[in-house]
């Protein structure tokens, strides 16, 4: 896609607008219009009096709202990636909210960095989100909306699913043809935004309570190309059964109808934790269970992929692998290409 400046214009549209209907001119320069001429009665003796002209009162001048600045496009540096440190993001025309993420606190969480090196860590992401994409396509033939929606999840806290869905989603937004949503849907312990160094906001809970209308006002959009999140929202005791309801299926499958080029990361609650991934894995296409190599055990693994059966198809990703020399390591090829 080119990248192309905004155009800059004298003034913003409202301004234009006034100066060119003379919208700002007072009432006392404005010229009057004159009564059409009587005509002659011995002229034309057969015609009745001419009534009265009605001369409409003077047109007020408009009042533009200073504190409603217009919308400007982004500049060129925020749209293709990271904003300028300290630049301000604006919003977009949609109301929605638009935040940048500091590629600082990226890496030092150990995550990916648009942009950055190629790392091992980013080619493992790449070949695991690429397993995830096509079982997508084969899903789609059964069910096209469920199929763009991807569960992640773990057998038990600090296994790093968390960690594994924002690489995820940082992986996925690089494609050329989707459009990312992460939705941080660990509810009772919510962590995605603050890991991103974002705010917290309304969320999928109050969208589910009725709180909020529409899900699409909580979606907040960043400043990394085609990766956008939606917190989790207010905390409530009642969140599984939220969860379960009729609004929920309809809230759910509305975030892909929505954008048929958006694919939904959900961060979900640890499966043998709390009982909302279960029912959050009835929503999605398929589960990336994350699998810590020196804490999971068999047991635990075993029941958890019980837990999740509502997903026919689930798929492990080992995490915390200690390096082993000799062996496959990813990212050092690159590493070798620019010497």
């Amino acid at each position: 896609m080119n990248d192309h400046s905004p155009r800059r214009y004298k003034g913003s549209l409202l301004e234009r607008a006034a100066e060119q209907h003379a919208f700002g001119v007072p009432p006392v320069a404005r010229t009057q219009p004159q009564p059409a001429p009587q005509l002659p009665r011995e002229t034309y003796p057969d015609l009745p009096p001419l009534p009265p002209v009605q001369v409409a009162p003077p047109v007020q001048p408009v009042q533009v709202a200073a504190s409603e600045p217009a919308y400007e496009e982004p500049a060129p540096a925020i749209r293709r990636g990271f904003a300028a440190e300290g630049a301000a993001v604006p919003a977009a025309p949609t109301g929605r909210r638009k935040v940048a993420i500091d590629p600082a606190l990226l890496s030092q969480g150990g995550m990916l960095v648009p942009g950055g090196p190629i790392t091992a860590l980013a080619e493992e992401f790449r070949q695991v989100k690429r397993q995830l994409l096509l079982t997508a396509r084969a899903v789609a033939g059964a069910d096209a909306q469920r199929a763009r929606m991807v569960l992640v999840c773990s057998a038990q806290p600090n296994e790093g699913k968390t960690f594994c869905a924002i690489n995820l989603a940082v992986s996925m937004s690089a494609e050329k043809d989707v459009e990312i949503l992460l939705v941080d849907a660990d509810l009772a312990k919510p962590d995605v935004l603050d890991r991103l160094g974002v705010a917290e906001g309304p969320g999928l809970l109050d969208v589910l309570s009725g709180a909020v209308a529409s899900v699409e006002d909580c979606i907040i959009d960043t400043d990394i190309p085609q990766l956008s999140l939606l917190p989790a929202g207010t905390k409530t005791h009642g969140d599984t059964e939220l969860l379960a309801s009729d609004r929920a299926r309809r809230v759910i499958d509305g975030l892909t109808a929505a954008n048929p080029r958006r694919i939904v990361i959900f961060d979900s609650p640890p499966a043998l934790a709390a009982s909302p991934a279960a029912v959050l894995a009835l929503h999605a296409g398929q589960v990336m269970l994350v699998v810590r190599a020196d804490r999971t055990t068999e047991s635990d693994l075993r029941e958890a992929t019980a837990m999740l059966d509502g997903c026919e198809h689930i798929q492990l990703v080992l995490n915390s692998v200690s390096f082993q020399p000799g062996g496959r390591r990813f990212g050092s090829y690159y590493e070798e290409a620019g010497k």
